[in-house]
C-alpha cells in the first residue's frame, strides 16, 4: 500500500573497488625495481607516516562531528516517523470506523445485484438456480464492481500522502529555518566575542607600547647622562696625557732616561744605538751567516745522497714491476686458453641443450602468464 525507497546496498561493491585498489597499490610496489633494489627512503616514510597520522586525527575529528550531527539527524528523523506513523494509525482507524458505519456493503444500492459478494446479503430465490436462464444472470467474469470505492480510496490515499508530504515538507522547512537562526545567533555572538577581544588585545598593545616607550625615554635619558660623563673623563685624561707627554723625558731627550737598573734599557725611552752596539749586531751577523752556510752545505751532501738513495729504489722497483707484468703476461696467456676451453665446452652444451634436449621452444604466450599478479 505505501513505497518505500529502500537504500542500495553499495557494501559488496565497494568491498570489491577496495580490494581491487589494494591489489594495484601492491603491484606498483612489487614491480617497483627501484624500491625493490636500492631500497626505501625512512625519512620520506617518517614525513608520510606523520602526514598521515596527522590526516586521521583531522579525519577522526571531522568523523566525530559528523557522527554527532549524525545522531541528530537520526533523532529528528526517528521522531518524525514516530509521528508519522501515529498519523497514519489514527488515520486507519478513522477510515475503518467510517467504513464500518457508512459504508457497509448491504447499505449499497446494488446488494442485490452482487448477492453473496462483498458482505451484501445472501438474496432468497424462491426460483431454483437450474431453471433460471441466460437473462437472470446478474454477475458476470472480468466486472469491477468496486471500482467506484477503489477510487475513491486510491484519491484519498492520494491525498492524504500529499498532505503529509506537505506536512513534512513544511517542518522540515521550519527545522531548517530554526538552525539557520540558530546559526545567525552564534556566529553573532562570535562577532562580538571576537570584536571584544580584539579590543582588549588592542589596549593592552597599547600599553604596552606607551610602557615601551617610557621605557626607551628612560634608557635614551639614561645614556645620554652616560655619554656626557664619559666624554668630560676622556677630556680631563687628554690633558693629564698631554701634559705628561710635554713633560716627560721622550721630548725632552735626554740619553740618560733610557737608562734602566742593572743595565736594561727602557723602550719607551730608548733613542737610538751607539757605535758599538752597531759594530757588535754586525759581528753577530757575520758568525750567524757563516754557520747557515755550513748547515746549507751539509743539508746539500744529506740531499744528495738521499737522491742515490731514491734512484736505487726506483731501479729496483722498475725491475720488480718488469717482473709482475711478465708473470702476469704468462698468466693472462694461460687464463685465455683457459676460458678458450671453457667457451668451446659452453658452446657444445649449449648445441646440445638446443638441439638434442630443448627441442620444444616456449612461445610468448608462455613468458605473459609470469608476474601478472602480486599473488
Amino acid at each position: 500500500m505505501y513505497k518505500v525507497d529502500l537504500p542500495v546496498d553499495n557494501s559488496a561493491a565497494l568491498a570489491v573497488e577496495r580490494r581491487r585498489a589494494a591489489e594495484a597499490e601492491r603491484k606498483s610496489r612489487i614491480f617497483n625495481a627501484r624500491n625493490r633494489v636500492i631500497g626505501l627512503d625512512l625519512q620520506s616514510l617518517d614525513r608520510q607516516v606523520a602526514e598521515k597520522k596527522q590526516r586521521e586525527d583531522v579525519q577522526k575529528e571531522c568523523q566525530t562531528a559528523y557522527d554527532a550531527l549524525r545522531v541528530a539527524n537520526d533523532q529528528m528523523l526517528e521522531s518524525s516517523q514516530h509521528e508519522e506513523k501515529k498519523r497514519r494509525r489514527e488515520l486507519m482507524q478513522d477510515l475503518v470506523r467510517y467504513r464500518a458505519t457508512c459504508q457497509r456493503p448491504e447499505d449499497s444500492r446494488d446488494a442485490d445485484l452482487t448477492c453473496d459478494r462483498q458482505g451484501a446479503l445472501a438474496l432468497n430465490l424462491a426460483i431454483p438456480e437450474s431453471q433460471l436462464g441466460p437473462a437472470s444472470m446478474q454477475v458476470f467474469q472480468g466486472e469491477d464492481l468496486g471500482e467506484k470505492e477503489r477510487k475513491r480510496a486510491q484519491k484519498e490515499e492520494t491525498e492524504r500522502q500529499l498532505r503529509a508530504q506537505k506536512e513534512d515538507t513544511e517542518k522540515l522547512r521550519h527545522w531548517q529555518k530554526h538552525q539557520e537562526v540558530l546559526q545567525d545567533k552564534y556566529m553573532v555572538q562570535e562577532d562580538l566575542r571576537s570584536a571584544h577581544l580584539q579590543a582588549l588585545d588592542e589596549e593592552a598593545r597599547k600599553a604596552e607600547r606607551l610602557a615601551l616607550t617610557n621605557f626607551n625615554l628612560f634608557l635614551a635619558q639614561e645614556r645620554a647622562a652616560k655619554e656626557r660623563s664619559e666624554h668630560e673623563k676622556d677630556v680631563g685624561m687628554s690633558m693629564t696625557e698631554v701634559h705628561h707627554m710635554v713633560t716627560s723625558d721622550l721630548l725632552t731627550e735626554r740619553p740618560e732616561a733610557s737608562e734602566g737598573p742593572a743595565g736594561l734599557v727602557l723602550t719607551d725611552r730608548w733613542r737610538g744605538m751607539t757605535a758599538e752596539q752597531r759594530s757588535a749586531i754586525l759581528r753577530e751577523q757575520e758568525r750567524q751567516r757563516l754557520e747557515k752556510e755550513k748547515q746549507r752545505e751539509l743539508e746539500l751532501q744529506t740531499e744528495r745522497e738521499w737522491d742515490q738513495e731514491r734512484l736505487e729504489q726506483a731501479r729496483a722497483l722498475q725491475e720488480q714491476e718488469r717482473r709482475a707484468r711478465e708473470l702476469d703476461r704468462r698468466r693472462r696467456l694461460e687464463m685465455d686458453k683457459y676460458n678458450q676451453q671453457l667457451a668451446q665446452e659452453q658452446r657444445q652444451h649449449q648445441q646440445y641443450l638446443d638441439k638434442q634436449l630443448y627441442t620444444n621452444q616456449p612461445s610468448a604466450r608462455y613468458f605473459t602468464q609470469f608476474n601478472t599478479s602480486s599473488r
